[in-house]
């Protein structure tokens, strides 16, 4: 396992961390329990909740891990809030009324009196910013949370925070929580140049793009059987009916099926090489509903690709930005030759 800081902090993640959100949903106690054990046997110090996974259970699992690990003081723990707890009209958002509740709540679920990491699981139209920054910098004050971070923020709305943050002199964010993958790459025109020019280091979700980069959905047949599509074939992002019928994601799933039958590994672990080595990444989400499915990812710990592999997914991949503004043109009238000139 190789290790990172935590964006511009100085706390030391792995470069793969632990999402939780199949823990008391797809995965049962003892099965959690035991991707947690496996995670750190092979390295892994990271691990990633929130709230609403599993309405809170996910972190009544995690938390009964931690009460009886060994490991305990060397994980570095990570929850979130903004969604649904309740029906309530305060039950959701991040207002300090709702934050802080969820807070208090996650920490007594997770059986700790403090976490490392508190994220804002997304942007809240309704709470004044400054309402939401405010919490977190109370938070870390109290010695609640070490560090504030975002997740599923856009690069106008991450950099409005870390603006806001600059001004009032508060604890800066470390980190945002997107998605990112091979097949999902439309962050890199505005909200990866964002994170950079902030310090925010990327713990991106999701990146075996719901399970088509394992090669384990076919492009021609309707997925059945006990997987996510299987049981929900229009779920979300990685709806089998959208993406069975796009070219460039049959581009990339040949891509990364010959870059894994060349090196006789996986096509998760060529999938998660490419992007624990995209810039500004801290630490890749793994996901698993089986013990077996995170042994094949913990495989990727010290996988990376060869310049040429790289450079096969990358325009296998390449979402094919518009000339303005973000594609040949748009970046060309951006720049200038430093020696200048009219040319």
């Amino acid at each position: 396992m190789e290790y990172r800081t935590l964006g511009a902090s100085g706390a030391v993640v792995s470069t793969y961390a632990l999402g939780t959100m199949t823990f008391g949903n797809e995965t049962d106690e003892a099965g959690s329990h035991a991707q947690l054990d496996r995670y750190v046997e092979a390295g892994g110090n990271f691990v990633d909740t929130a709230d609403v996974y599993s309405a809170g259970v996910s972190e009544e699992i995690v938390g009964r891990w931690l009460a009886k690990s060994s490991a305990r003081d060397d994980v570095v723990l990570a929850t979130k809030g903004r969604f649904p707890t309740g029906d309530s009209p305060n039950d959701v958002g991040t207002s300090r009324r709702h934050l802080r509740r969820a807070l208090d709540q996650s920490l007594s679920r997770l059986g700790v009196d403090h976490v490392d990491l508190y994220q804002l699981h997304a942007w809240d139209p309704v709470t004044p910013l400054e309402e939401t920054l405010s919490f977190l910098e109370d938070a870390v004050r109290a010695g609640k949370i070490g560090y504030g971070g975002l997740s599923n923020f856009t690069g106008w709305q991450l950099q409005k925070a870390c603006d806001l943050i600059d001004r009032r002199g508060w604890s800066r964010l470390v980190t945002l929580q997107p998605q990112y993958n091979l097949l999902v790459r439309e962050i890199e025109w505005e909200i990866v140049p964002a994170a950079q020019e902030n310090g925010l280091g990327l713990l991106p979700w999701s990146p075996l793009g719901g399970g088509w980069l394992t090669g384990k959905y076919s492009f021609d047949e309707e997925p059945t059987g006990a997987t996510r599509l299987g049981e929900n074939p229009d779920r979300g992002v990685e709806s089998w009916h959208r993406r069975s019928r796009n070219q460039r994601v049959r581009a990339v799933v040949d891509a990364v099926r010959e870059i894994a039958e060349a090196r006789a590994i996986s096509m998760a672990q060529v999938a998660l090489a490419w992007l624990v080595d995209r810039p500004a990444v801290t630490s890749v989400i793994l996901g698993a509903r089986t013990l077996e499915q995170l042994d094949d990812n913990l495989a990727a710990a010290d996988l990376h690709l060869t310049e040429d592999e790289t450079t096969k997914l990358d325009q296998a991949s390449d979402p094919g930005a518009a000339d303005y503004p973000y594609g040949g043109p748009g970046v060309a009238q951006r720049g200038r030759p430093i020696a200048g000139g009219r040319a």
